[in-house]
């Protein structure tokens, strides 16, 4: 069984090699140069860039990529599952669909599950190691479509943005609400609901938003002890250490991932994000 993910699950560039999952890149346009995320740009450039004023775009995983990879799987006659960054956040998912129809005509017995997650960065990077580790354990393609299904519908996303404008630009979350965010240091903390990224609460200070994060986790995560949890950050890694030792205070989790949000995401969540994901308590 081939597993296919997307760059928008922000895992490093080895993870794919080294666990054998194909990579599909979104592109990220910075200074008017187009690279494929993971493979030609480093997120520590675009945040750089960010910083300095410039404004990244980003586009979706190309119709060509897709064909290229979904062709190549039809006629080895394998199995393979997609587990795709939401459809409320990017064009991507709808794409393979089209794309996997295409394929689908040519190759009628074509066999390819595509899972619209309604996550992503590293909440979808933790469905796409669920992934390896039910395929590592012999799991079918439609036994593990079914489990990585049911993981997504648990798998809860909590961040905090130091600049709500980034989100705004970029379409991610209209203008007022990163206005009223923008207004005396008030740092919101943000979720994902159905795929699409919702301002839950504002809270005055990055410390005090991180505390009240964590209450959130104990109310919606219950018992901790056989959970990992996952850190995204965007260009902070002391931040991020010092979340988790917060984290492993009070909650006592199993493990954790820590890893840099990719500059796809990045692009639009900006620098000094902070992200937690975990599964719900009635996962």
């Amino acid at each position: 069984m081939k597993i296919f993910a997307d760059s928008g699950c922000d895992l490093p560039k080895d993870f794919f090699t080294e666990k054998n999952v194909e990579l599909l890149t979104l592109r990220v346009d910075l200074n008017n140069q187009v690279y494929n995320d993971i493979l030609d740009i480093e997120p520590k450039v675009v945040y750089d860039a960010m910083r300095e004023g410039v404004v990244p775009k980003t586009s979706q995983v190309s119709p060509e990529l897709f064909l290229n990879k979904f062709e190549a799987l039809a006629k080895n006659d394998e199995e393979g599952i997609y587990i795709a960054l939401s459809s409320n956040l990017s064009g991507t998912y709808s794409t393979a669909m089209m794309i996997a129809s295409q394929v689908r005509e040519n190759y009628p017995n074509f066999k390819l599950k595509i899972i619209d997650s309604k996550c992503a960065s590293l909440g979808l990077g933790l469905l796409v190691q669920e992934a390896v580790q039910l395929r590592e354990q012999g799991l079918s393609c439609d036994e593990t479509a079914q489990k990585i299904t049911h993981m997504a519908e648990h798998m809860t996303h909590l961040f905090t943005v130091e600049n709500l404008s980034y989100l705004a630009a970029g379409g991610r979350l209209s203008k007022s609400s990163a206005f009223i965010g923008g207004l005396l240091s008030i740092k919101p903390i943000l979720h994902v609901e159905d795929g699409k990224l919702i301002p839950l609460e504002k809270i005055r200070g990055r410390k005090k938003a991180i505390n009240r994060i964590i209450d959130l986790m104990s109310e919606r995560g219950g018992d901790f002890s056989n959970k990992t949890v996952g850190i995204s950050h965007g260009d902070d890694l002391e931040f991020a250490h010092e979340v988790q030792g917060l984290i492993e205070e009070k909650l006592h989790p199993q493990s954790f991932e820590i890893t840099m949000i990719g500059s796809s995401i990045g692009a639009h969540a900006g620098p000094g994000t902070i992200a937690i994901f975990f599964t719900d308590k009635d996962y």
